[in-house]
């Protein structure tokens, strides 16, 4: 994940994506990949869940909506914040600019923490009318100390 991340091995996305399309059990109406801030993807050059989110679109036959959410405010990485900071940096980070009554809508992401940014994009997607949402990850990371 990192390789993907960090080190622009996009070429990874797409094993990564195959993964998670073999677990997928349920139909969504759209994929949203996890947006990032342009401040961000300016400096990182691409957003890694975008390209997850592309192959998967493709592999289940899903409408991807790319541009569908933003990022409205630059916060700090959350890799860099504790569990409890993670939920409050998050806050009205996000809006949609499109219609999703009463649609089902997948989001993608690369990594699940604490969850903190799938909630916040979960929230504006409900104030964007969506009726269900999941989150689709590739890999969940659990609290140190964790069992």
């Amino acid at each position: 994940m990192q390789a993907l991340k960090f080190g622009e091995q996009l070429d990874l996305a797409n094993p990564l994506a195959d993964s998670l399309a073999a677990r997928i059990a349920v139909r969504a109406d759209c994929i949203v990949p996890m947006p990032l801030h342009p401040a961000r993807l300016g400096q990182r050059g691409h957003n890694q869940s975008l390209e997850i989110a592309r192959r998967l679109a493709s592999r289940l036959e899903i409408p991807l909506r790319p541009h569908a959410c933003a990022r409205v405010r630059d916060t700090p990485p959350q890799s860099a914040l504790t569990w409890k900071e993670r939920g409050k940096n998050m806050r009205s980070a996000f809006q949609c600019s499109e219609d999703f009554s009463g649609k089902h809508v997948a989001m993608v992401d690369d990594v699940m923490t604490s969850g903190a940014s799938l909630n916040e994009l979960a929230i504006a997607l409900r104030r964007a009318g969506a009726k269900e949402i999941s989150a689709w990850v590739v890999a969940r990371t659990v609290p140190h100390g964790a069992d």
